[in-house]
C-alpha cells in the first residue's frame, strides 16, 4: 500500500523555539526534529510523500519549510502560516508562493485552538483572509478544540468555494471517554461538501500511557462514517505523537480502525485530491 502522510512537523530549536512544548509530558519534545530523522521511518512505513504542517505562528517558518519541501524530495507538500488579519494577506501568498519551493504551498493553518475567542473565524478580518485562501488556491487546516467547532462549521457554510481540511478529528476528548458535543459538531461540519477530516492526532487525546486501539475506535467510527473515506487523510502527526506511539504505531492503529476497502483513499487519494500533490 502506498502511503502518504498527510501531517507531520518538523522543528529546529537552535533556529526557533517551540514554547507550546511545556510541562513533563511533552518534555520528551524537547529536541530536534528534523527530515533526517522523520524519513527512515516514514520510508519503512511504506510513507513515499507528506505534507509538513506549521507549528508555530510566525511569518519566518512558512518560507523555511517551502525551501525544506524543494531540497528532500519526501515533502509533496506544505501547509504553512500567513497572518489571515492582515489587510494584504492576498498579496502575502502570492509573495510566498514566488519563493523557492513556493509551488509547495498548499494551505494555510493557523493556531485557532489558542485563541480565546471561540468564534474567531467568524471575525470580519478574518473571513476576508479565508476568501483570500480560496482565491489564491488553497485549502484551509483547523486545527481547532470541540467548543470551536460550531464556528467551523459557519465558516465553512460562509465560504462553499474553500475546502476545510479538520485536523486530528477535531481533538475530541478520548481519555475522557466523553463524545459530546464533540460528535453533533463534527457530523455537522461533515455535512458540508467543502470539508474534510486528517485521520490523525487521536494518540496523543487519549491517555498516553495507557491507551488502546479500542478506545480510540468510536471517535474513529465517527468521522468515518460522517466523512466517508473519500474525505478522509491519514496522518501521522509526527512529531507530537512520539510520547504516546511510535510512527510505525500510529500507522499500524490507523490500518486496524479502517477498512481494506477503504484504505487507498484514506491513506493516499484524499490528500493526493485535497492538497494536489
Amino acid at each position: 500500500m502506498t502511503v502518504v502522510d498527510a501531517h507531520h512537523h518538523v522543528w529546529d530549536l537552535a533556529v526557533r523555539d517551540q514554547d507550546w512544548i511545556t510541562g513533563p509530558a511533552l518534555a520528551p519534545l524537547r529536541r530536534d526534529f528534523t527530515v533526517a530523522d522523520l524519513a527512515p521511518e516514514a520510508r519503512a512505513a511504506g510513507v513515499d510523500r507528506t505534507v509538513l504542517v506549521q507549528t508555530v505562528t510566525v511569518p519566518e517558518e512558512t518560507p523555511e519549510f517551502l525551501a525544506l519541501a524543494a531540497e528532500h524530495e519526501l515533502i509533496a507538500g506544505v501547509v504553512g502560516w500567513a497572518d489571515l488579519t492582515r489587510a494584504d494577506i492576498a498579496e502575502e501568498l502570492a509573495r510566498l508562493r514566488e519563493l523557492p519551493g513556493g509551488p509547495y504551498l498548499k494551505g494555510v493553518r493557523h493556531q485557532v485552538q489558542g485563541e480565546p475567542d471561540p468564534r474567531w473565524l467568524l471575525r470580519a478580518d478574518v473571513r476576508r483572509g479565508l476568501a483570500a485562501v480560496a482565491d489564491a488556491g488553497l485549502v484551509y487546516d483547523l486545527v481547532v478544540l470541540p467548543h470551536q467547532l460550531p464556528a467551523c462549521v459557519e465558516a465553512a457554510a460562509g465560504h462553499p468555494g474553500l475546502t476545510f481540511v479538520l485536523d486530528h478529528l477535531g481533538k475530541p476528548p478520548i481519555a475522557a471517554g466523553e463524545r459530546e458535543p464533540w460528535e453533533t459538531s463534527v457530523r455537522s461540519l461533515a455535512a458540508l461538501p467543502n470539508t474534510v477530516c486528517k485521520f490523525s492526532g487521536m494518540v496523543t487525546e487519549a491517555d498516553p500511557a495507557a491507551w488502546t486501539v479500542e478506545d480510540l475506535r468510536p471517535y474513529a467510527d465517527v468521522v468515518l462514517e460522517a466523512f466517508g473515506p473519500r474525505r478522509l487523510m491519514f496522518g501521522s502527526d509526527w512529531p507530537v505523537c512520539t510520547p504516546a506511539a511510535s510512527y510505525a504505531q500510529v500507522l499500524a492503529t490507523a490500518e486496524a480502525l479502517t477498512s481494506p476497502a477503504d484504505r487507498a483513499e484514506i491513506f493516499e487519494r484524499t490528500a493526493v485530491r485535497v492538497y494536489d500533490l
